[in-house]
């Protein structure tokens, strides 16, 4: 599991957004069978959190309008990268959205599986 991942990217609507960019938040929880990993304490029997970052940040990097676009290539990504991965949680959003509202932060909620 990643939590409040913080990434600046360009993402957005308005072209600005894609010029000046944002800061934005990635939460990932992956389903998998770690029960080799309990049992040998080797990282070749889990998904490490360090190559799923690794997924993140790339991906956060290419410039898209929507979150939603963005989410789900991080989907994508994670399950052609991590065969055990059988399930994902994600949550994308972003800081401070420029909509004229009092608003920490918007964006999506997506549950995905094989």
């Amino acid at each position: 599991m990643l939590r409040r991942v913080r990434v600046y990217a360009r993402h957005g609507v308005a072209p600005q957004e894609r010029l000046t960019g944002a800061y934005f938040y990635v939460d990932m929880a992956v389903d998998a069978d770690f029960s080799a990993a309990m049992r040998t304490d080797k990282l070749d029997g889990t998904v490490s959190y360090a190559d799923l970052f690794q997924c993140i940040k790339e991906e956060m990097a290419v410039p898209s309008l929507l979150v939603e676009h963005v989410a789900g290539r991080i989907l994508e990504r994670v399950f052609r990268d991590f065969p055990a991965v059988s399930r994902i949680r994600l949550t994308l959003t972003k800081e401070n959205p420029p909509m004229g509202a009092d608003c920490r932060e918007a964006g999506v909620e997506i549950e995905a599986e094989r």
